[in-house]
């Protein structure tokens, strides 16, 4: 398993707490709101609101939160205007980072941005001088330990996903093309499978081996990253080993 995949593991444990389950329930509300003003609000007819929504299922978000942020985006309900903006960065040891940012102040979060990497070993790039490195995929995370690997990626192929990867602690990352991602997430839905995300994401090609202070760095600066309340996704071509890892919780 990828050191951002142990991240992405160590992501969901986290938001098991109210206080970080508040967290991601605005950034969805955001995600639903941006949605449905691009492209209406409507789940039949607009894919990113579909996924926005599932996302909010998949949280337990409660239905009126969700109801609320469609109709700000639809103008029904007065809302905050929100840009998206995609940051690209180097990290510790040369990494790449990406940044998915959805923001009402553009100018504020340039410089939040720029302070947060300074004070954690990492610094803004020039875009497209990361984004090369990253292919963008439909990604779904599935807990289903009473399955073996063989058996997940034939029931991922048969229906529509491209690769699957054994987090090694019961959980499956399957990997889609993006515009498969949503019916690939409907059909294991409707197999029973108990999906702890799905989202659109995006893979590096290459990773960077980090250890030491570069590697808790790393986990610092990514910390520090996600608990900005614009940040929306961050995603990251290091690998951490395992017995790095317990070093850092330890």
């Amino acid at each position: 398993m990828s050191g951002h995949s142990k991240w992405a593991t160590i992501k969901r444990k986290k938001g098991a707490t109210d206080a970080q389950r508040g967290k991601v329930f605005s950034r969805i509300a955001k995600e639903i709101t941006v949605a449905a003003h691009l492209g209406g609000g409507s789940i039949e007819t607009n894919a990113r609101l579909r996924l926005s929504v599932a996302k909010a299922r998949s949280a337990n978000m409660p239905k009126e939160n969700v109801d609320r942020a469609i109709k700000k985006g639809t103008g029904e309900l007065e809302g905050i205007s929100y840009e998206e903006i995609l940051y690209e960065a180097y990290g510790p040891g040369g990494t790449a980072i990406l940044v998915n940012i959805l923001t009402d102040n553009r100018n504020r979060i340039a410089s939040e941005m720029r302070y947060i990497l300074d004070r954690n070993g990492g610094k803004l790039a020039e875009s497209g001088s990361v984004s090369w490195n990253f292919d963008r995929k439909g990604l779904i995370v599935i807990s289903a330990p009473d399955k073996n690997e063989d058996a997940m990626m034939e029931l991922a192929i048969e229906v529509g996903a491209d690769d699957v990867k054994d987090n090694g602690d019961g959980s499956y990352e399957i990997y889609t093309m993006p515009d498969d991602l949503i019916t690939v997430t409907e059909a294991l839905e409707a197999k029973k499978l108990k999906l702890e995300s799905s989202d659109a994401s995006m893979v590096p090609k290459t990773t960077v081996e980090l250890k030491g202070k570069e590697a808790s760095q790393m986990m610092r600066l990514l910390s520090a990253l996600e608990d900005q309340d614009d940040v929306q996704n961050v995603w990251s071509n290091f690998d951490i080993s395992d017995e790095e890892m317990e070093k850092i919780a330890d």
